[in-house]
């Protein structure tokens, strides 16, 4: 930690909260590990308001997974080879730490009874609890805990856990039970990162290269295992009776369905249907359209089955089409501004949702770390050093709104102007197409993997039309299609980010340069600036959460004139149907939370 008068309040936190030595050399101990030192929870709570300690065990839950697979290949959740099955992260495997759905960015003992952050905030230390078991028999001892470590970060796990924990310089074992984690930087978020990494057996594998690791069943801690398995498209997890946190305050009240069954259909509209004839009993819904006519009819209205909108306090998802920057037509900020011009979304969210979402302005949309107006003196003091790497515009112009086609704005106008920023960029109007000096006209592939995005995809390719760019979707199953973008091999695709209240380490994958050119990497847009991958070094070594917001604020200002993106549209509410009279919930409802998490982890089958 920087700054005497931070470390000072930071610790008068946590001892008010845990009993901590007050001596200025002894590092924090603690049974919880908060961010910025809002700890809920004291030491030696009952259970998490959310989870209902009275639940019954017992009873089916049967759902789909919320990401649209039409198969899994693997159980391996950790290579970038393969899809692996729906599920395994939240029921199989456990961290060190886990977190809650009423605190962002606090996290509680799980594998771990106690964690020790020096007071430089260099390294964090957790002791094991020696209750901890896997699923075949074996205590998770620190050598479990560090094997798991160096497999994410080696070359044979998915390189996205090289780039998050690049700050972190090793791990340690200290005792049978202790291991100590060293940062290069100090950073208030590096021990909750690392105390969320899943942590695994070494026998998982029987020494096979990770990458190897396809069909062996995972040896982990968690709740549940793998039961039965039709491969590639139905997956059952059972839960373990002699599971060896289920009286761990951190568990209690979690977890109750004996079987979570993931099942997986090749398209919409045979998932939907299997829904209404009773295969499944929970679907979260994210067409507007299908909300609005396909979830309807005698069993909505009979009561049998329950449509329901669900709210939050988190912040509001991203979704937009990503623009491969590394494609030579869309390496200019001017033509991707142009792109953004031709996408009427007042259209497409009165004739296709349904008026029902809410307009894209930033990757951060709805929360703290959404920029407004000019840059603030906090903005400034980040910003004015990259002065000369950044465009004149992030210090004099607002943030660039979402272009808008509400009066006495219009298609047209848009349309005229994006033809004049692709003019500027070298692309005019000739033998029918839009060329570049060398004649080559500008085309545009979307990836697909459902009929929905080419609805939403057909009047902006209309638009396009009219500055003649020729754009089409390609359709493709979203096994092959993950394999284009860990590539980079596409031109435009759509992703959905969902809203996070304690932004970090995750976003130098997004948006950091050397995951530009790392295959697998979540940089599928292809940023490569100096001055976010500055930017981007403010958010991770934030000590408070004013730094937080500054360093966020100035990232998205920056992003945002650099026009990476086509803005789309997010939902203000949960949409999520069910069967009646099979579920209950605790009383009290979690303020942070993803529908599926909350009903897989806190409800039960109704008596």
């Amino acid at each position: 930690m920087t700054g005497t008068a931070v470390t000072q309040v930071r610790r008068a936190v946590f001892c008010a909260l845990v009993a901590c030595s007050t001596s200025g050399t002894q590092a924090w101990a603690a049974h919880a590990y908060a961010q910025f030192g809002d700890i809920k929870y004291p030491a030696g709570f009952s259970h998490f308001e959310w989870a209902d300690p009275k639940a019954p065990k017992g009873g089916d839950l049967e759902l789909v997974p919320p990401l649209r697979i039409t198969s899994f290949d693997k159980y391996n959740p950790f290579t970038l080879k393969g899809t692996s099955a729906p599920g395994l992260g939240a029921l199989v495997f456990e961290s060190l730490l886990t977190g809650t759905y009423d605190e962002p960015t606090t996290s509680y003992g799980l594998l771990a009874d106690d964690v020790e952050v020096a007071p430089d905030k260099l390294s964090a230390t957790f002791r094991i609890n020696p209750a901890a078991r896997f699923h075949n028999g074996k205590p998770v001892t620190a050598a479990d805990v560090k094997h798991s470590f160096d497999t994410l970060i080696s070359k044979q796990a998915h390189p996205q856990y090289r780039v998050v924990l690049a700050d972190v310089s090793k791990a340690v074992v200290t005792g049978p039970l202790t291991i100590r984690y060293e940062f290069k930087t100090a950073s208030a978020e590096l021990p909750l990162l690392v105390g969320g990494l899943p942590v695994f057996s070494r026998d998982w594998g029987a020494g096979k290269p990770f990458d190897q690791v396809i069909s062996e069943a995972p040896i982990a801690s968690g709740p549940y295992r793998i039961g039965r398995v039709t491969f590639g498209r139905d997956i059952t997890y059972q839960r373990d009776p002699e599971y060896w946190a289920r009286d761990l305050n951190v568990r209690r009240g979690t977890f109750n369905f004996d079987r979570v069954t993931y099942k997986i259909y090749k398209d919409n509209t045979a998932q939907t249907e299997g829904f209404k004839a009773g295969e499944f009993d929970y679907i979260q819904v994210f067409s507007a359209k299908d909300w609005a006519r396909t979830y309807v009819g005698k069993k909505f209205s009979s009561g049998e089955l329950i449509k329901a909108e669900l709210t939050s306090k988190n912040a509001g998802d991203f979704q937009g089409f990503l623009i491969n920057t590394r494609r030579e037509k869309f390496s200019d900020p001017r033509v991707r501004e142009a792109l953004e011009l031709a996408f009427d979304w007042e259209w497409v969210n009165r004739m296709v949702n349904y008026s029902a979402h809410v307009r894209v302005r930033s990757f951060f949309n709805g929360s703290d770390f959404e920029p407004k107006g000019l840059p603030g003196p906090d903005e400034l003091a980040l910003l004015e050093p990259l002065r000369e790497k950044l465009p004149a515009k992030v210090f004099t112009t607002e943030v660039p709104p979402p272009p808008t086609t509400n009066p006495p704005h219009s298609l047209r106008d848009n349309l005229r102007r994006a033809r004049e920023l692709l003019a500027q960029a070298g692309w005019t109007f000739r033998d029918g197409a839009l060329r570049n000096a060398k004649g080559e006209p500008f085309t545009i592939e979307y990836l697909v993997s459902d009929a929905r995005a080419e609805i939403v995809a057909a009047p902006y390719y209309q638009a396009l039309a009219r500055l003649g760019i020729a754009a089409q979707s390609r359709r493709a199953d979203f096994a092959l299609i993950q394999k284009r973008l860990d590539v980079f091999d596409f031109d435009f695709f759509t992703v959905r980010i969902p809203g996070s209240e304690s932004p970090g380490s995750e976003l130098v994958d997004r948006f950091g340069s050397k995951s530009a050119e790392t295959e697998g990497s979540g940089n599928l847009i292809g940023v490569r600036d100096p001055a976010v991958d500055v930017l981007l070094g403010h958010v991770v070594s934030a000590t408070t959460r004013p730094q937080l917001v500054a360093s966020l604020r100035a990232l998205d200002r920056v992003l945002a004139h650099g026009f990476y993106v086509v803005r789309q549209y997010y939902s203000g509410v949960y949409r999520v149907a069910y069967r009646s009279g099979k579920f209950e919930q605790p009383a009290v409802a979690p303020l942070y939370y993803r529908p599926e998490d909350w009903i897989v982890t806190a409800w039960w089958r109704k008596k």
